[in-house]
């Protein structure tokens, strides 16, 4: 299993715009959450071992992140090609099934995660209500097979902070996954699979 770790998009960054399609086939577009008292983008997929270790506690934190007016959307920009499981089919059944009361979208030509210079599947951004980068970093300390629970402690204590007009404490720590799949000959300028840990 290689890991790739987060870019660390610089704080501060305004969110890149996006308009892609929901899983339930409606369009999705950074403008929808004009008036959240913040974003969460998260890079997913259904099949990365990372993402499905974090999936089940994903689904809860998104629906406490929307009784507290925070938006969240998944964004899921893998090459379905070579990645089946990842298709647009296939993400309207994993929403369903792990419960995912947020956006699921589906970003077909890539464009917007090297936007986002996403790196990794799981990898989280989140921004204050004037959709300004506050946070970039892990969802807690928990990976596949390291015996420690999923929490959520960092991504919560980020939102937190943010709803509260706090900056968040640094340091940030990146998030870890699979690497996005990139389709071939679209690799981003920052895609160094020589870096990866």
């Amino acid at each position: 299993m290689v890991k790739t770790a987060s870019t660390m998009l610089p704080l501060g960054t305004p969110a890149p715009d996006f308009s892609l399609l929901n899983v339930d086939s409606k369009m999705v577009s950074l403008a929808d959450f004009a008036d959240a008292k913040a974003l969460v983008v998260i890079f997913m997929c259904n099949h990365c071992p990372f993402v499905k270790h974090l999936a089940d506690a994903l689904a809860e934190f998104g629906r406490e992140c929307q009784a507290k007016g925070v938006a969240v959307v998944g964004i899921s920009s893998n090459d379905v090609a070579n990645y089946p499981d990842d298709s647009p089919e296939q993400m309207v059944h994993e929403a369903e099934n792990r419960g995912y009361t947020f956006p699921y979208l589906y970003d077909e030509d890539q464009s917007v995660a090297k936007a986002y210079k996403a790196a990794c599947t799981p990898d989280f951004y989140v921004f204050d209500a004037e959709k300004k980068l506050a946070y970039r970093g892990q969802f807690d300390a928990s990976r596949p097979g390291n015996d420690i629970a999923v929490t959520g402690e960092d991504l919560r204590k980020a939102v937190d902070a943010v709803v509260a007009g706090q900056p968040v404490p640094e340091p940030h720590m990146p998030s870890i996954g699979c690497n996005i799949k990139w389709i071939s000959g679209r690799e981003p300028e920052y895609f160094n699979p020589a870096g990866t840990a």
